[in-house]
């Protein structure tokens, strides 16, 4: 669909610019947020007569974004999910998840303005950009943890998906398998029969008993 822009959008154009986006883009963001009209002529005629108007809201809004930038800049904000022991989702956070998490806190981010190149599949603090305007980017800071106490730890610089954190060793201190047997040596194996000896305690034969007691030649 091609669209005119009523304000400057990153990655788009700046205001005044027809482009072309994606037809599901412009008819559930930017047509709703009055941030765009459908390029035609009759639009094209309203918005060059209403220019000045529209310029100075731009400049509203503007101004209304630095002081949003201001509160969340720097911010982080934490995400409880179930996760595997070496930190995969199940699932992910999406740009939607991360609007309603930063709703929660009073924040009103549409999904479209939070820039994530991919969904977080794993624990972790993830820096993400969040568009405000034209003009106005900030980055804040995800926490995503599977409790609170992880998220905690985490924010102290602590990493869970390491292998201290998730076997309690440190895979560099792990023992060698040559340093816990003695060269040369292995497991012993156990006997199949319970009850069966060692080779070396086992009793010798009847008759090699009997070879033995038998007088000498003479």
């Amino acid at each position: 669909m091609e669209i005119i822009l009523l304000e400057r959008i990153a990655r788009l154009g700046q205001m005044g610019d027809t482009v072309k986006v994606k037809d599901g883009y412009a008819r559930n963001f930017l047509l709703p947020a009055g941030k765009a009209l459908r390029a035609n002529s009759t639009n094209r005629t309203r918005y060059e007569s209403e220019r000045v108007q529209l310029e100075a809201r731009d400049l509203e809004r503007k101004s209304d974004a630095e002081q949003v930038a201001a509160k969340l800049e720097g911010k982080t904000f934490v995400a409880i999910r179930s996760a595997g022991e070496t930190g995969q989702l199940y699932g992910s956070v999406s740009t939607r998840d991360i609007g309603e998490i930063l709703g929660e806190e009073g924040f009103t981010i549409n999904r479209n303005q939070v820039e994530l190149n991919q969904p977080i599949k794993n624990i972790g603090i993830t820096t993400v950009t969040i568009s405000l305007h034209g003009d106005v980017h900030i980055s804040i800071k995800l926490n995503v943890a599977r409790n609170q106490d992880e998220a905690d730890r985490q924010a102290t610089g602590e990493d869970l998906t390491s292998a201290d954190a998730i076997y309690g060793v440190d895979e560099d201190e792990a023992p060698a398998e040559e340093d816990i047997f003695e060269e040369g040596a292995a497991p012993e194996e156990v006997a199949e029969d319970e009850g069966e000896l060692p080779a070396e305690e086992a009793p010798a034969s009847e008759p090699e008993a009997a070879e033995e007691d038998q007088p000498a030649k003479a």
